[in-house]
Parts: structure tokens; C-alpha cells; sequence
């Protein structure tokens, strides 16, 4: 048995290194596969004896269709960079639609100002497609590779148990934080501190999008997806993974989280926390019900990096109006 060791380009999600592994454990002469997201490498064990260049030929003409390539010499970042300059005046002109539409009135999504559920379920809609993909994702690729190995389950019931799991318990579990905003009694400087917290998550997970941040690329531990590979699918086990994805450590559920704790409300929460959820759901549907080829394609790295910069500037956008809010600068924008 030998161990071979290949750089891998195009991966950006926790979800990635799933479909990675899979697609690899699948080939006979392939033993066991790992991926490191942090490394950008690829580990298998083999028990063909081919020069390292074909090995990477080969295994590359498996994943190729994903936007994936295993090479034995780490690739120039050249690319990337030809990404981060296309990906601005995609994710600027985002932004820009995002204003127009909060300043004509059309959609009140309350940028800069107190969260509601509208700006909830909007940037449920973002998370969907990045963070949240790549975290939630990697567990929903890591349910459908236990499904599939079961024929005795029924392929949707699982799937549609998560989705119900998920939505109640981030209503549920919202309801809870805002209770607690109340009981503690959060005043107009507190509230405030907290956005500015939401909005310093927003900025740091725009700028780990982009790419700037390669190294602090957010990944859960492969034992959590092993794990839920491992699970039994009764009705409740779905169920329970659903609403557990609400600890999971996506930055977005955690500036949300704080919005929540700030409402001091149970009803409020509860709304925030469910309009946020069911923006993600579509997204996470299409991955549960379907292939969701446009992750996995070769424009994936363009597409997150765009999604980045529109991140970044609404978090960026968030934190000035907190500092203004507070008195601490002049604002710089009316909308």
C-alpha cells in the first residue's frame, strides 16, 4: 500500500471536502482519501503502482466536472487573484441593488438600522451561500452519503425531518435568546454594542470568503460529518440534527443570534430567528433534493468571492451605523 499526497485547487467549503472524499472512495483502487481544506492537499492510499503524474491525472479526470484538480506542485495564487479583481464589481454592483432597493422603499430590509425579519431572512439568504453552505452543507452531504447507503430508507423523509427540525428549532431556540434579552435587561447601549459585534462576524466572514483569510478557512472537524454518517435515521434522530445546527459555529447565525438576544422579545426573537432559517432554505433544499451543481462547478470560486465582498460591505456598512448610533462618529450615510 502506498501513500500518495496531491494539491488540490477550486475547494472552498467544508462541503467540498465531503464530495472530494466520496468521489475518491468510490474508485476501486483507491483504499482511503482524505482531504485537508487548511493544507489544500489530498491524501490517498493506493495499492497501484503509477508514476505520481498519472495518479494525478487520473484522479483529477474523476473531480474535474466539481472544479476540482489534483496536482503534485502547488499552483501560483494568479488565479485567485484574477477571481478577487472580477468578484469586486460583481459583489459592489450587488451591494449597490441592495441600497436602491432599501432607499426607493421597494424592500425595507432595514440595512444599518435595528434588525427585522425581512433583514433576517435576507441575510439568511447569504448565509445560504456561503457560510452556512459550507458548514450545514457539509453535514446535509454527510446525511445523503448514510442515505444512500441504506436502501431501506426513504430517500426524502430524512431530508424534509431536518428541514422541519431546523425551522422549529431556530424559532423555538430565538424565542428563548430574546426571553433571556428581556430578563436581562438590555439597554440602547447594549444593544447597540451587540450589532457592532454582529457586524464585526459579518466583516471577518466577508473577508474569509474572499480569500484574504486562506488560513482561517472555518471547517468543522471530519469526526462531526463521520458522525452523522454513523447516525441511525429514526424520525427524531433527523429531527434533533436539525435544530443542532443551530450551535453549529456559522458567524451569521451568530450575529443573528445577538439581534435575537437584543429584541427582547420572545415573539420578535422567535420571528428573527425563523425568517433567518427559512432564507436559508431554499439553497439548502436544492443541496438536500438535488445536485447543486453551481457549488461545485468551476465559476465557485468567483461566485463565494462576489457573495464576500457583498458581505463585507453590508458588515462594514452595519458597523459604521452602530458607531454613529453610539455618537462615537458622524453619520456617513441616510438611508
Amino acid at each position: 500500500m502506498k501513500k500518495y499526497t496531491f494539491y488540490v485547487s477550486g475547494t472552498h467549503c467544508a462541503s467540498c471536502k465531503i464530495l472530494i472524499e466520496d468521489i475518491l472512495k468510490e474508485q476501486d483502487f483507491i483504499k482511503n482519501a482524505s482531504v485537508d481544506l487548511k493544507k489544500e492537499i489530498v491524501e490517498i492510499e493506493t495499492d497501484i503502482d503509477q508514476n505520481i503524474e498519472d495518479i494525478a491525472n487520473i484522479l483529477t479526470s474523476k473531480i474535474q466536472r466539481n472544479g476540482y484538480k489534483l496536482s503534485v506542485e502547488k499552483k501560483t495564487s494568479e488565479d485567485k487573484n484574477d477571481d478577487i479583481w472580477k468578484a469586486i464589481p460583481i459583489g459592489l454592483a450587488l451591494l449597490a441593488l441592495f441600497f436602491i432597493l432599501q432607499k426607493s422603499g421597494i424592500l425595507n430590509i432595514g440595512i444599518g438600522g435595528k434588525v427585522t425579519p425581512a433583514t433576517s431572512f435576507v441575510i439568511g439568504l447569504i448565509a445560504s451561500l456561503s457560510s452556512c453552505l459550507a458548514i450545514v452543507g457539509g453535514l446535509i452531504l454527510s446525511l445523503s452519503a448514510k442515505v444512500a447507503q441504506d436502501e431501506n430508507i426513504n430517500n426524502k423523509k430524512p431530508f424534509i425531518l431536518f428541514h422541519i427540525g431546523r425551522l422549529l428549532g431556530f424559532a423555538l431556540l430565538g424565542g428563548v435568546l430574546g426571553l433571556i434579552g428581556k430578563a436581562i435587561g438590555i439597554n440602547f447601549v447594549f444593544s447597540a454594542i451587540l450589532g457592532l459585534i454582529a457586524s464585526i462576524v459579518m466583516i471577518l466572514l466577508g473577508i474569509n470568503l474572499i480569500g484574504i483569510l486562506k488560513k482561517n478557512t472555518l471547517t468543522l472537524p471530519s469526526n462531526i460529518f463521520s458522525f452523522f454518517r454513523k447516525v441511525e435515521h429514526a424520525t427524531w434522530t433527523p429531527i434533533l440534527i436539525g435544530v443542532g445546527t443551530f450551535f453549529l459555529p456559522c458567524g451569521f447565525t451568530q450575529s443573528m443570534q445577538f439581534s435575537a438576544l437584543g429584541s427582547e422579545s420572545f415573539a420578535l426573537g422567535s420571528f428573527i430567528m425563523f425568517t433567518f432559517a427559512l432564507g436559508t432554505l431554499p439553497v439548502l433544499a436544492l443541496l438536500s433534493f438535488g445536485s447543486m451543481s453551481f457549488a461545485h462547478s468551476k465559476y465557485a470560486p468567483l461566485f463565494f468571492k462576489s457573495i464576500g465582498v457583498v458581505v463585507l460591505g453590508l458588515g462594514l456598512f452595519a458597523f459604521l451605523a452602530g458607531l454613529a448610533s453610539l455618537g462615537i462618529i458622524e453619520p456617513l450615510f441616510n438611508i
